[in-house]
């Protein structure tokens, strides 16, 4: 499995991310109840493989809780030895993991210690869940952050300051947030390769059976129905529509005719509620086809041309570089 072979220093300088993320060496995981086990040990996991591969000592960790005491996952399942902050040691890192009903657990204690934290300039994280608690305390105004797509419509709404993104995770200088499920494991896989270089992501991926590692340009599937709320059904159908017919796309005036509206209507609508026309909103999401195809699949380049609905090569790569900043010949050379 090839992997490109940027040094540390220059993902780094890459993807926007604070120089000290590639020194890091403690990271604490502040877990707060029915915290996401899934996110978690995906997390932690990575790091205990990347000691194994590299043979040393690489990485330590700190299970942290306001008080000490375990905090009881969301699958009822505490973890051990947990420590408070104080005796752990401020940490070169520190994620917030957290799972459901995580305002109900984002108290004045928590907020007060990610304050401190961040006053104190300590790089800060949130899987699952735990951006709402960077949120929450006031730590994320002014960076682009991403979150479960559960959570983005109304988080969106409440926290103007910041720039959500519909990434897996976001690393914007010393600030790390990250959706749910595994993708913590290929937020900590880059950490891994910034610090170890990415021949050592490459074997803790290999350990873990994990085929690809996902990059902070991956992102997640959010349904339109999240995105615009269940009240908007004719957008949602719309939109179910273009996902239904990508090798063939279906025209604005089909589109229009299908959900009995207008086409200036369907306009407005995408205007209004996406902020984008309805043509440019299809064109992404085949655009964005190709390249899982691309990137998971030994399909040709001109296969995937033709599956995802373009009739001219030219037109697809014109389109692709335009949409993601270079051809798709290079992403199969850089993910093959």
């Amino acid at each position: 499995m090839k992997r490109d072979t940027l040094t540390a220093v220059d993902s780094t300088r890459a993807e926007g991310a604070d120089p000290r993320l590639a020194k890091v060496a403690h990271v604490g995981f502040l877990t707060l109840p029915n915290f996401s086990m899934i996110a978690f040990t995906s997390a932690v996991e990575v790091l205990r493989m990347a000691n194994y591969v590299g043979r040393a000592q690489h990485y330590r960790w700190s299970v942290i809780t306001p008080d000490g005491e375990p905090a009881a996952a969301s699958n009822g399942i505490t973890v051990k030895p947990t420590t408070t902050l104080a005796e752990a040691g401020v940490p070169d890192l520190l994620f917030v993991c957290a799972g459901w009903h995580v305002r109900d657990y984002v108290t004045d204690t928590v907020v007060a210690l990610l304050r401190d934290l961040a006053e104190q300039q300590v790089p800060l994280g949130g899987i699952c869940t735990g951006p709402y608690a960077l949120l929450a305390a006031g730590v994320l105004d002014g960076y682009r952050a991403t979150v479960h797509w559960e959570d983005m419509s109304p988080l969106h709404q409440r926290y103007p300051h910041v720039r959500f993104a519909d990434e897996l995770f976001v690393i914007d200088r010393d600030r790390l947030t990250c959706t749910g499920g595994t993708a913590p494991l290929d937020l900590m896989l880059h950490l891994v390769g910034l610090r170890l270089g990415q021949a050592a992501a490459a074997q803790v991926s290999e350990q873990f059976i994990v085929e690809r590692i996902r990059g902070s340009t991956d992102y997640q599937h959010i349904p339109v129905d999240a995105r615009v709320g269940f009240s908007r059904a004719e957008l949602v159908e719309v939109v179910r529509l273009m996902e239904a017919n990508i090798e063939e796309p279906l025209s604005l005036d089909e589109l229009a005719r299908l959900v009995k509206l207008s086409q200036r209507h369907l306009q407005r609508m995408f205007k209004m509620f996406l902020n984008v026309s309805p043509t440019h909103y299809y064109l992404s999401l085949r655009l964005r086809r190709a390249r899982e195809l691309l990137r998971n699949t030994d399909a040709s380049i001109a296969r995937v041309t033709a599956v995802c609905g373009f009739h001219s090569p030219c037109h697809f790569s014109k389109a692709y570089r335009a949409q993601f900043g270079h051809a798709p010949s290079v992403e199969r050379r850089v993910v093959g």
